[in-house]
Parts: structure tokens; sequence; C-alpha cells
């Protein structure tokens, strides 16, 4: 879990932001749903305002993770849009680490799975 708070690179901030813009979704889902069932306006206050906050902070470290990273431009698009539907950004984040736009955290190490795959191929 120390990897997740290791804000050193490009790719290691935007994994993190991406995963905090969901949790930010979630609790303003149920900050949503709480001003519904409780008829509280006031439930949606801070869980939106955090929301906000981390959805722009989320854009800009995409605009430039994309340069840092030298992202193409489908790429960019595919993360920026990935902002807008519930959870997306980690979907993107998986997506973008397992097809190698991540950086360091796109280059796993060989496991023992992957060498026997190797000599079964």
């Amino acid at each position: 879990m120390k990897n997740f708070f290791d804000l050193s690179t490009p790719a290691k901030r935007f994994r993190f932001v991406a995963i905090v813009e969901a949790v930010t979704w979630a609790a303003l889902i149920v900050a949503m749903i709480v001003k519904r069932v409780a008829d509280m306006d006031s439930a949606i206050r801070i869980p939106g305002m955090v929301h906000g906050i981390v959805f722009v902070v989320y854009v800009l470290l995409a605009l430039l993770t994309a340069r840092a990273l030298k992202w193409n431009l489908k790429v960019l698009a595919l993360a920026l849009v990935a902002s807008i539907p519930p959870f997306f950004t980690v979907w993107f984040e998986v997506w973008a680490r397992r097809n190698g736009h991540l950086g360091e955290l796109s280059a796993a190490p060989a496991t023992p799975d992957d060498e026997r795959d190797k000599v079964s191929a």
C-alpha cells in the first residue's frame, strides 16, 4: 500500500488522482442518495465541492501526464472522456497501464506464470 502514496513520477501521480477521483465520485453518489432520501440539500455540498476539485486536478494532471509520457491524441482523449462517467478513471488507469501508457507502472516484472507461458508457446 505504501507504493500507492509514492507520487514521485507522472504515472504514479496520475494513478493516485485517478483513484481518488473515483472515490470522490462514490462519496458524491452516496451524498446524492442521502439528499433524496433524507431531503437534506446540504448533504451534497462538501462531497460535491471535493469531487469538483479532484475532477479539475484529474483533467489538468491528464494533460501534464500526456505531455510527460508522450501520449498520442487518442490516449489523451480517452483519459479526458474517462473523467465523465463514474469510476471510469480507474478503468482508464488499468487500461493505460496494461497497454504501456503509464511508464514504469506498465513495465511489470516477469512472474513465474509469464515464464510458463513462454515455454508452452
